[in-house]
């Protein structure tokens, strides 16, 4: 394999115009990602038109919400992809652009980086009832994917998987995030369906330097009290290949900190 390490990024944007307007563009020109995975567009095709299909030399493939200023996923990748895939063919959640994925196949293998947007349930208890209902729908799609390709998955799960996941576990075991229903599905997918949740295999023991997300209320940022709910979720053959994991914190593009993870692979 080449010298250089695949690099991965996954990012909330919480608004492309807004994170863009906060430097992400020399973000990720500085960074130079093979490819980055974003959530929360914010836009649809309109917005994104003569200004967005591109993000630092990288070319973005899209899945909009039908709602405006809602929602959206997008892959920017460096490398042409052999086939692109959008939405998971459920209307419910299709209307609500919250998957898409980049396949690279070749005579040899089958590949995919995908940027997937889990809903939040903490707004409602309709919310969070649909958030149940996506979760039944993408175990088995992520489950069956994984039997036929390698892939890793880019994504605002809206999940903290345990207790070392974020800040202040107690006060949150009956909210949506961390409902003992999220995290045993969480456990599912890492166990019987064999998916690597690739950050914590690098740093098991850290607790408070993997959140990725943070409340804008209060001092929640100014006092690390954080979420870790973006997550790369890969392959067991392409997870072997991780080699390091970074959540870039000096200046801030959204409420969410971007994860990069470099990979001893090329596309």
């Amino acid at each position: 394999m080449g010298n250089s390490l695949f690099k991965l990024t996954s990012l909330n944007l919480n608004g492309i115009r807004s994170a863009t307007s906060k430097g992400l563009e020399d973000w990720v020109a500085a960074q130079a990602p093979d490819c980055i995975g974003v959530q929360e567009l914010k836009a649809q095709g309109a917005d994104v038109a003569g200004r967005f299909e591109q993000l630092a030399g990288l070319q973005g493939y899209f899945h909009y919400a039908e709602k405006k200023g809602y929602s959206g996923v997008a892959l920017y990748s460096r490398h042409e992809p052999s086939d692109v895939i959008v939405g998971l063919g459920e209307p419910e959640f299709d209307a609500e652009g919250r998957y898409v994925e980049l396949r690279f196949d070749t005579l040899g293998q089958k590949r995919s980086l995908i940027s997937c947007y889990f809903p939040s349930g903490s707004s409602s208890e309709e919310r969070q009832q649909a958030k149940f209902r996506f979760l039944e729908l993408i175990y088995p799609h992520l489950a069956s994917l994984n039997a036929e390709r390698d892939y890793v998955l880019c994504g605002d799960v809206n999940i903290a998987h345990r207790e070392i996941d974020l800040k202040n576990w107690k006060g949150n075991l009956k909210n949506s995030g961390f409902l003992p229903e999220e995290r045993a599905w969480m456990s599912k997918l890492l166990g019987e369906a064999g998916l690597v949740d690739v950050y914590r295999q690098l740093h098991p023991e850290e607790g408070e330097g993997g959140y990725t997300w943070w409340s804008n209320r209060g001092q929640a940022r100014a006092n690390n009290v954080g979420w870790r709910i973006d997550y790369q979720l890969a392959s067991p053959a392409l997870a072997e290949h991780a080699r390091r994991a970074s959540i870039y914190k000096q200046q801030w593009f959204s409420d969410h900190a971007p994860l990069t993870i470099e990979y001893d692979w090329t596309l």
